[in-house]
């Protein structure tokens, strides 16, 4: 009987804390998880009994396996199957240009591997439905080339080419559990393997390469480097934090990393090259005996002390805490300005690429501490190869859609070529290489230019995805605000797509190609994924496949376009001619004449012009590009930059992804409710019910302001009615045209009408403020006039 004189307690022994996380941390062990993208493939080692799965993502895609023994044989019985493929689409793959398949050719040639030897194992077709498996047991050791095979997609039939994923369940589960070191980038000059809680020295000569790689991921690595020729001189002079972060404009600690590093005489010693985590600590010290004692743990082993000891043999100093770069470490300063720490980013075989700008002598750490979540509570290896200067890697830093998604490196657009010989001011958007703007004219002339005359600019990096099927057109009515049954074969519309919350994934256009063909183009990846979520859960018939890297695209926009395109643009005659073409339709087109590469034409754009867009194939791009600039020097073309375009699309009230609207904004508080057809729209989508409620009782509204200062505006900015902040700026630009800073803002509806003054806060909202007024948008052209004319 209880003794009612204790208290009552929770019954039972504890609960392990709940924890979502990619499946990477989480498969069954003896699982791994391999990607092959559109039109790549890799090489997978294998050991008797493990099991093969090979999973079509999003459906359509065929499949090649080579299996090959380790001398290189090629044989299919290796996975206990028979050749029915000469593997000719693994055969095109290798012998095109394309770098990512360095690696598979390095392995193929170390092998052996001569696929002239024998045949393929070719799996699924063009009906092929999204998620189908198909399975094969390894009868002995060997290793498989699983390849996902495509050519230049054709516009009208969609046939593009998307991922695979590989399953591999071990036969033999090792005992300690570690993932494998990830093929070299070329080949390496040297390998250095840091094993946990140790630290190694290395000298790199000048221009060669550093990779630095968290081989089972969640494990940090301290870098630091003396310039050679000085340490030879006794001079040590580490590369020093506080100096880059001066020179490169970064005045106050942040996660990340800076473009080069320098030592305190403002030499330059490395500059960063890839990232594939893009979380880094550049600002606190490497770990230190002291650290540890003053938390309680006397006699730690920690990184300062390891570097002390790899660096003791080139004749440097000891010091209690090393200055370094702390690759990896989820580090950073909260709004108060207090340090605080997480769990690294990484995933296994994640990387930083380093150049060396001098002959160097370097030092890395694989960090020991196991008292804290730095290294996710189990310090683990670190692994660094070099590379000669002479090998070529361009730069890129790594993009995920979802946190299950294969990290994709930076990719050049396939304009980069021409575009690159006017600028080489390029940043990094939504996973692609764009002009931010050019040499020879700057941003303010390329305003002008397609204000006045016209523009060509690479807008490629917006994200395409196929939708065909039965059911497509049903999918694209639930899953579009807009009418999808209203539009047209050639028509294109603007639409919004929403979370049934009512909160905005993305903007963007629907292509109608057939009557069970459609095309998105909005501003993400996930896009994409959410379509596809949505088709799966439904169990509808339709296929949605990713084609932004099939179809890569310029925008040629400005009062002069469409006489400009007139002179390349060859349509068939059941198509309308480029001068016939209506506001936001499309056509199948080519470039000059009938034999011309083959493109669609679109009469749509970003800047608040007339204006088109060219879609083609990354192989024809060029092409395509000298065939508009050449056309255009009689039209005064310019290239257009993303400065310029930002400049045009703000006057025009053209609203931007994470600015003007988010998963938090409702299309009508983004200002774009046409899109929402709640009255004449006959069938149900998602997010209808919180969008009638959203309308019904609106909260905020996005107005334009006019700004009574020239003083710069920027996003975030607090909008302020005495006191109170009553909405915050989500875009803003001088513009050349009105001759006055412009805004947009999102405010509170109570105080959102037309000619209501507002004032702008800046510093600290209060300190200093600019006085502005609310006044209709878009600023500029309001009716769009100027795309109908």
């Amino acid at each position: 009987m209880n003794d009612m004189s204790f208290p009552d307690v929770v019954k039972g022994p504890p609960k392990p804390s709940g924890l979502y996380q990619p499946s990477v941390f989480s498969l069954p062990k003896g699982t791994e998880r391999y990607v092959v993208e559109g039109c790549g493939a890799i090489l997978i080692r294998l050991e008797t009994g493990d099991r093969v799965t090979v999973i079509n993502d999003e459906g359509g895609q065929p499949c090649e396996i080579i299996a090959a023994e380790d001398k290189g044989r090629i044989d299919a019985g290796i996975i206990g199957a028979a050749p029915n493929s000469d593997a000719s689409g693994l055969k095109a793959l290798l012998t095109s240009s394309d770098q990512s398949l360095r690696g598979l050719r390095m392995g193929m040639e170390a092998r052996g591997i001569d696929l002239a030897q024998g045949g393929a194992v070719r799996l699924f077709d063009a009906a092929t439905p999204a998620k189908t498996e198909e399975s094969f047991t390894a009868q002995r050791d060997g290793v498989v080339i699983v390849a996902a095979p495509g050519g230049i997609m054709d516009f009208e039939k969609q046939d593009t080419a998307t991922s695979l994923t590989v399953m591999v369940k071990r036969a033999v589960i090792k005992q300690v559990a570690r993932f494998e070191l990830p093929d070299p980038l070329a080949g390496p000059v040297n390998e250095v393997r840091v094993h946990s809680a140790t630290a190694e020295s290395y000298f790199v000569k000048a221009g060669d390469y550093i990779q630095i790689i968290d081989v089972d991921g969640r494990q940090c690595t301290d870098f630091q480097c003396f310039a050679a020729r000085k340490l030879d001189k006794g001079v040590e002079h580490a590369l020093d934090v506080t100096t880059t972060r001066t020179l490169m404009g970064h005045a106050y600690p942040m996660p990340g990393l800076h473009a080069k590093y320098y030592d305190q005489d403002m030499l330059p010693l490395v500059e960063v090259v890839q990232d594939t985590v893009g979380r880094h600590d550049a600002f606190a010290l490497a770990c230190a005996a002291k650290y540890y004692d003053d938390i309680g743990y006397p006699g730690h082993v920690n990184c300062s002390d390891n570097f002390n000891g790899a660096l003791a043999a080139h004749g440097v100093t000891p010091r209690a805490g090393w200055m370094a770069i702390n690759f990896f470490f989820n580090t950073g300063l909260d709004e108060h300005g207090v340090m605080y720490a997480d769990e690294p980013w990484t995933r296994p075989g994640d990387y930083v690429l380093l150049r060396a700008l001098t002959d160097l002598v370097c030092v890395s750490s694989a960090c020991p501490d196991d008292t804290s979540a730095a290294n996710g509570w189990n310090p683990t290896d670190i692994h660094v190869r070099t590379y000669s200067g002479q090998e070529s890697f361009k730069r890129a830093i790594a993009f995920r859609a979802t946190p299950e998604s294969e990290p994709k490196m930076t990719k050049e657009t396939g304009f980069h070529d021409r575009l690159s010989k006017m600028t080489r001011n390029f940043v990094e958007y939504n996973g692609f290489w764009l002009a931010n703007c050019y040499a020879s004219s700057g941003p303010l002339e390329e305003y002008w230019a397609c204000r006045e005359k016209c523009v060509v600019l690479d807008l490629s990096a917006l994200r395409k995805f196929e939708i065909t099927g039965p059911d497509a057109e049903a999918l694209c009515q639930y899953i579009f605000t807009r009418n999808i049954k209203k539009l047209a074969v050639g028509q294109v519309v603007y639409t919004a797509m929403c979370y049934p919350h009512g909160g905005m994934i993305d903007d963007g256009t629907v292509f109608r190609l057939g009557k069970d063909n459609f095309r998105w183009i909005g501003g993400s990846d996930y896009g994409g994924e959410w379509i596809r979520e949505q088709a799966e859960k439904l169990g509808l018939n339709v296929l949605i496949r990713s084609s932004t890297d099939m179809q890569h695209n310029i925008a040629v926009q400005g009062p002069e376009s469409r006489d400009l395109l007139k002179k390349i643009i060859w349509t068939a005659p059941h198509n309308p001619a480029l001068e016939e073409l209506g506001w936001f339709r499309f056509t199948p087109a080519r470039i000059g004449d009938d034999q011309g590469v083959p493109v669609v034409v679109s009469r749509t754009g970003y800047t608040g012009e007339l204006g088109y867009e060219i879609f083609c194939h990354p192989k024809h791009a060029s092409e395509v590009f000298d065939a508009v600039w050449a056309a255009g020097q009689d039209h005064g073309i310019r290239p257009m930059g993303l400065e310029a375009l930002d400049m045009v699309r703000i006057e025009a009230g053209l609203i931007f992804a994470g600015y003007d609207f988010s998963d938090q904004t409702d299309p009508f508080e983004a200002g774009i409710g046409f899109t929402v057809p709640l009255k004449s729209k006959e069938d149900d989508f998602i997010g209808r019910d919180a969008l009638i409620r959203r309308k019904t009782t609106p909260a905020r509204k996005l107005v334009g302001l006019d700004i009574g200062s020239a003083i710069d505006v920027g996003h975030g900015d607090c909008v302020h009615i005495g006191r109170a902040q009553i909405g915050e700026v989500t875009s803003s630009m001088r513009s050349p045209l009105l001759g006055k800073n412009i805004a947009l803002a999102r405010v509170d509806v109570s105080c959102s009408e037309v000619g209501t003054e507002v004032e702008i806060g800046k510093l600290d909202g209060h300190q200093k403020r600019l006085p502005a007024k609310i006044v209709p948008f878009a600023h500029y052209d309001p009716k769009k006039t100027r795309p109908q004319s």
